[in-house]
């Protein structure tokens, strides 16, 4: 049975885009020396936040490639596909 995760209030869903395998030199890098990916994108975002009585809107959308903190979010698992779900205000940029 196939799970789904729905963010609330203004949190997303992310997948990471793959670790870089290669340097620009070509040299291989190994699984341990890897570095976390700081891109991905939104799967799902939340409905955005109420603050002071006035709703705030998302300003990201589900397929949007963003640019997140190195130490952001908190990885989950859904249907054996890592993904990472955090605040909206964790999200440096969108990149287009």
């Amino acid at each position: 049975m196939a799970q789904t995760i729905t963010p609330l209030a203004d949190r997303v869903l992310v997948e990471p885009a793959a670790a870089e395998s290669t340097t620009a030199s070509g040299i291989i890098i190994p699984d341990t020396a890897k570095e976390k990916p700081q891109k991905g994108r939104i799967v799902a975002a939340g409905p955005g936040k109420v603050e002071n009585g006035t709703k705030i809107e998302m300003t990201v959308k589900d397929g949007d490639m963003v640019l997140y903190g190195k130490y952001a979010g908190t990885e989950v698992t859904v249907d054996g596909k890592e993904l990472l779900i955090m605040r909206e205000s964790d999200i440096l940029g969108i990149l287009s």
